[in-house]
Order: C-alpha cells, then sequence, then structure tokens
C-alpha cells in the first residue's frame, strides 16, 4: 500500500497501449497527437506520456505552457501542441524556450508569439484553430484565412498546422459534425487560394475517431488526428468505443465495519437509514479522492465479488457501503470504480450515478491518491 492512507489507484500500461493502437489503426495514415492535458486526465501526464511514445505515439498535445513545461523537465523531448495558447509574450518567450508549438486562437496570440520570436532571434512554431461551431476558442471561418495568411507570410513565424474541434461528434446523428467540417473545408480552401497550405490539418477527437469512416472520409485533407479520452480507455458516448480498456482503477480499503439497525441513520444529516439490519463498511475514499458528492445514495462499489450501493453522503475522506451480509472485513479492497467486465464499476457508470461524465471524474482523483503502474496479466487482472 503506497502513501499514508489505503486508497490508490493502478494506471494499466498495458490498457494504454491497446487503445492507443486501436486510435492509430483509425487513424490510418494521419499522425497521432496524444491528447494528456489536465495530468493525461488525472492518470499522471509524465508516465503517461512516456507510455505512449515508447509505443510509438508521435505527438502529444497538453493546455498549457505550464503543463509543456512539466513534461520537458522530465525529458520528455517529442513535439507538444499546446492547446491553450499563450496569453501574454512573456509565456510566448516560455513556450519558445521549450520548443512547443503554441496555437493562436486570436490576433493577440499571433502578435505575443511574433514579438517574443523577433526578440529570441528565432521562430514560433504555430497551430491555428478555427471555431466552426463549438464557439469556445479559435478564429471564424471568415477571419482565418486571412489570419493564417498572416501567420504564413511573417518571417518570425512557422504555420505548422491547422485545426478546428468537433462539438457533438458523440451524438448518433453525424449532420452536425458534417456541417462543422464543410465549413472547415471552405476555410482550407479559400486559404489555398491564397497560397497557403498548412502541412498539419486535424478535426477528429476521440468521439471523431470512434464514429467510424464517415467523418474521415469528409476530410480527406486531414494529416492528423487528437484522441484524448480514448486512449484512457473511456467511452465518449454508449455506442461508441465497444473494444476500449480502461487504464485507471481505483482502489479503496475497508478501514471500519459496523451493524446498523432498523431506522439508524449513516452519515451527515442522516439522508439514509436501514430498512433492515445490515451491515456497513467504511472505505477510506472520498470526494477529496475522486467520488462526487452526488454518488451518495445512488453510486455503487465492486466489494466482496458484487456491486454494493454507497449509502448516506459522500464525505470529504470516507464513503459507506451497504454490504449486507457479506464477509467484508477491515482491510478487505473495494474497486471504486474501473476494473474490467467481470469484476469492477466502470468510470462511466460512476459517472451516470452522479449526474455527471468520466472526464470529471477521473480529473478529481486528487493528489493525495498514489498512481501505480501496472500491466495487465493473462488472466485479465493487474500485476505490479
Amino acid at each position: 500500500m503506497d502513501g499514508q492512507r489505503p486508497c490508490w489507484a493502478t494506471i494499466d500500461l498495458t490498457a494504454l497501449r491497446a487503445n492507443l493502437a486501436l486510435a492509430q489503426e483509425l487513424a490510418g495514415a494521419r499522425t497521432t497527437i496524444a491528447v494528456v492535458k489536465a495530468d493525461a486526465y488525472g492518470h499522471g501526464a509524465i508516465d503517461v506520456a512516456r507510455g505512449l511514445l515508447e509505443a510509438g505515439c508521435e505527438r502529444l498535445a497538453v493546455l498549457s505552457v505550464d503543463e509543456a513545461a512539466e513534461l520537458r523537465e522530465a525529458a520528455v523531448g517529442a513535439p507538444i501542441l499546446v492547446l491553450g495558447g499563450v496569453h501574454d509574450e512573456r509565456e510566448a518567450a516560455h513556450a519558445l524556450s521549450l520548443h512547443v508549438t503554441a496555437v493562436v486562437h486570436h490576433v493577440d496570440g499571433l502578435r505575443w508569439l511574433d514579438a517574443a520570436a523577433r526578440r529570441a532571434g528565432t521562430r514560433a512554431r504555430v497551430h491555428v484553430e478555427v471555431d466552426t461551431g463549438m464557439r469556445r476558442m479559435g478564429v471564424t471561418p471568415e477571419e482565418a484565412p486571412g489570419l493564417l495568411a498572416q501567420v504564413d507570410e511573417e518571417p518570425a513565424l512557422e504555420l505548422e498546422g491547422v485545426f478546428s474541434h468537433f462539438a457533438r461528434a458523440d451524438e448518433l446523428d453525424l449532420a452536425p459534425s458534417l456541417e462543422q467540417l464543410r465549413r472547415f473545408r471552405e476555410v482550407l480552401a479559400a486559404a489555398a487560394e491564397r497560397g497557403v497550405r498548412p502541412p498539419m490539418v486535424h478535426v477528429d477527437n476521440s468521439a471523431g475517431l470512434l464514429a467510424g469512416k464517415v467523418l474521415g472520409e469528409a476530410l480527406p485533407e486531414a494529416t492528423a488526428v487528437r484522441p484524448g479520452l480514448m486512449l484512457y480507455g473511456v467511452r465518449p458516448a454508449a455506442h461508441l468505443g465497444e473494444a476500449l480498456r480502461a487504464v485507471m482503477t481505483l482502489y479503496a480499503r475497508v478501514v471500519h465495519v459496523h451493524d446498523v439497525a432498523i431506522g439508524q441513520a449513516v452519515g451527515y444529516g442522516a439522508t439514509w437509514r436501514a430498512e433492515r439490519p445490515t451491515r456497513v463498511a467504511t472505505l477510506s475514499v472520498g470526494y477529496a479522492d475522486g467520488v462526487a458528492r452526488a454518488q451518495g445514495g445512488s453510486g455503487r462499489v465492486w466489494i466482496a465479488g458484487s456491486p454494493r450501493s454507497i449509502v448516506g453522503r459522500v464525505s470529504m475522506d470516507y464513503i459507506s457501503v451497504d454490504v449486507g451480509s457479506a464477509p467484508v472485513r477491515v482491510g478487505d479492497t473495494a474497486i471504486v470504480f474501473g476494473g474490467d467486465v467481470d469484476e469492477g464499476i466502470p468510470v462511466e457508470e460512476a459517472a451516470d450515478a452522479a449526474g455527471t461524465v468520466a472526464y470529471e471524474l477521473l480529473v478529481r482523483v486528487g493528489g493525495r491518491v498514489p498512481r501505480r503502474l501496472v500491466e495487465a496479466s493473462p488472466a485479465g487482472g493487474n500485476v505490479a
């Protein structure tokens, strides 16, 4: 047991490699840019980045310059795309010193990178994001051809790529995504009329890749893809990604077991009362460790060979589980989420119980939860 608390997460490198292999198979000849932002979705960016690169991944993407710096300090030398771009000239200079590529979402970002590159006597590599329907970040399709030409013409800038981001590729109806691709292709055509042809063109995220050939065939100009969630074995939607393998499994030990009589309450606010004599196990995991507060009364964990209900409110450090008459003892281990199809709780199920998405639960697994790197055993379990 690692750390000071009986709670830990395993990171299955075999599953990570298998999910990458699927992404690369779906990508075909396109370059894979693996998204490892937010500490690799809570899995540990340094170890995950190394595992992906060793398995043949070509490039990485993070949100911020600080996230890129963490990887560089760990001697991760692969090309890194900073999706969030830079926010001033000082940060642009930091990006240049790290030899990473920044995304430009507006003319200010371009100006900061240009000034920093001129000051350093070098060139700044740039990807331009085009907003084709997400309406979050990026230049409009109307502005994009001009901005791409401006980047291409600046001696201190190198136009490495252009991309957009799907807003609804996880839906059964792909019409909105196809409309985004139509707008994006119009941008590429308008830029080409100005003599601008970015070497890297990408839109497909995990959902886009898993949606099948329809979206890929609608953008023949694409030279790269950006898988994120699927690398960690999580399905973007119920109809996508059946072959994915969970990478993280969150475990907690039983630290207390007590009998509860009919009518007795458990937890803060007495929100749950026993309707029959039962036994309740306390697990050393709470909302500081990745369990959403909303899972109290609706979520389950795997213990004593079956799923068992979380009862009462989730607290910061503990949850309570109704184990009935099962022979649960202090020191036993429960799977909070993860595991395999025969023994575990899919993180998607845990997220549904909390009324949220799997992304959120994964990144909620706090820093006090140690991560253990494991390889899948032939029997399907994990070995250190």
